[in-house]
């Protein structure tokens, strides 16, 4: 699947001559740094998704945004594609260069240039980790509330292409719904402006349309977002339970009992003892499942909301209940859920992070036809995701150097993605589509939707030289895949089939 992947981009991508192209940068951008031999672009061949890797044609470093839109310019008028990065923390291979194709590096962007504390707001550069906006807005009494758990790493401009969640987001919102304005540039170098500093804007809303677009539509040079007041209290409830089905059936309790907590996560017994090894959370090592259910607000809000909950838990089956005795076994409880990947890492030489979103309500199927499909493929997968919304983050342990343990772990979470897909889900709840599920778009989407898709990435890129051969299939790669049936004709733009 993957050789097919590569010999379809890299064989639709025009040669680029690589020695006039370098030659052409440093022309027309003297101070820009552009690194070229094989050394300084190795650590550079791949995102969060180690699994693909592809050394880049050139590897470029702008400081300024002139030079930005001059390495824009030059592309697009030699028909040189260009994929956009941030920290490169991703997780679908959203940031994979090309070979034939500019990286564009937008890492060096890393100025908070305004917080406003009577409007609420922050405006910063793409490269701005997402905890530093919250850590700069600290003396004010407010932070940034998406909080993905590479919060520390991650860039808020990444965060903005692949619309990224967070632990928090159940109550709050996804990175779409924290953020005000994005001043991007077209392929062509050209500024827009997406959204305005007030609440609305008039015509289309083409900010929500950008937000999510993994880099095929422009690139982010600056952000403006909300800011949020810090809540009065915030206290945590650890459940634990017997089985995971029920503990899925007591998420949707709680938000059935008009309930929204400030995070709502779950882990299954291998993530519990993985984290508690590595964090020492003090979580219960031989519950089949926990969950972790933070309520914050006004103080006596959150005190009847824990009465509440309580009950719901007791009811549900919950065998342990817990509540954090003060801030600092708060901070222990969520330390041991986000750093459960890394501390999932340390069980196998290898595991493969799946991302996928269902209905609440099929929580406890769903962990059930995981374990079914663990157990058929051979391969031991951790259960950590944010339970409140429904979007699971299945981690499928493997050997990459044991033959064939690769492709049956991408083989494994390719039919857990259609699971999602076949309850009412989706194949993705914020890591995005990329490079890895781009045969499952073709499960989730028919040929209209597509064609839909391929037009909009037409009217802000004609030739297709963002990002290519990301995020979006083409009809013949889903016939190919075998998911829909393709209408007969073309699509509208011809020149899109190339990928």
């Amino acid at each position: 699947m993957n050789i097919l992947y590569d010999e379809q981009v890299d064989g639709a991508l025009p040669d680029v001559d690589k020695a006039a192209l370098l030659q052409a940068l440093q022309r027309q951008c003297p101070d820009l740094e552009v690194l070229h031999q094989r050394e300084e672009l190795k650590p550079y061949e791949c995102d969060g998704l180690s699994a693909y890797r592809t050394t880049p044609l050139l590897v470029v470093l702008p400081r300024h945004i002139g030079e930005v839109q001059a390495v824009l310019r030059l592309c697009h008028e030699r028909r040189v594609p260009v994929v956009a990065r941030g920290a490169g923390t991703g997780l679908s291979g959203g940031a994979l260069p090309l070979e034939k194709g500019v990286l564009l590096v937008m890492a060096r962007f890393n100025n908070i240039l305004h917080i406003d504390p009577a409007a609420r707001t922050a405006r910063v550069q793409p490269g701005v980790r997402n905890l530093a906006i919250s850590q700069a807005a600290a003396p004010f009494g407010l932070y940034y509330a998406p909080d993905p758990s590479s919060q520390i790493a991650c860039s808020i401009g990444g965060n903005v292409a692949e619309n990224a969640g967070g632990v928090h987001c159940l109550k709050y919102g996804l990175t779409v719904h924290n953020l005000l304005k994005v001043e991007i540039l077209t392929v062509d170098g050209e500024s827009l402006t997406l959204g305005s500093d007030a609440l609305d804007s008039p015509g289309f809303d083409l900010l929500a349309l950008f937000t999510g677009s993994e880099g095929l539509l422009g690139v982010i040079t600056e952000v403006t977002v909300k800011l949020l007041p810090k809540p009065q209290t915030a206290k945590v409830l650890l459940a634990a339970f017997d089985s995971v089905e029920k503990a899925g059936r007591a998420v949707g309790d709680i938000i059935a009992a008009g309930i929204i907590p400030g995070g709502l996560e779950m882990m299954d017994n291998l993530a519990i003892r993985a984290a508690e090894d590595f964090i020492h959370a003090g979580y219960p090592v031989d519950a089949e499942a926990i969950l972790l259910c933070e309520l914050d607000g006004v103080e006596a809000d959150v005190h009847d909301d824990c009465i509440r909950v309580r009950q719901v838990l007791e009811r549900a089956g919950a065998t342990e209940l817990r509540q954090a005795r003060d801030e600092a076994e708060r901070v222990r409880f969520w330390a041991g859920r986000k750093n459960a990947f890394p501390a999932v890492g340390r069980l196998s030489p290898d595991y493969y992070c799946m991302d996928g979103t269902i209905p609440r309500r099929e929580l406890p199927g769903v962990l059930h036809a995981i374990a079914q499909l663990s157990s058929e493929y051979g391969l031991r997968v951790a259960n950590v995701f944010h339970a409140g919304d429904g979007n699971m983050h299945p981690l499928i342990l493997f050997d990459a150097n044991r033959p064939g343990e690769l492709e049956r772990a991408e083989a494994l979470g390719g039919k857990i993605l259609e699971l999602c897909v076949k309850v009412g889900g989706s194949i993705t709840g914020e890591h995005g589509v990329g490079r890895e599920k781009i045969n499952q778009m073709c499960a989730q989407f028919n040929s209209d939707e597509l064609t839909l898709f391929h037009a909009v990435k037409a009217a802000f890129d004609p030739a297709g030289l963002l990002n290519p051969g990301k995020n979006i299939p083409t009809l013949h790669r889903c016939a190919e895949f075998g998911a829909l049936h393709v209408h007969h004709g073309q699509l509208p733009f011809p020149e899109l089939e190339r990928f």
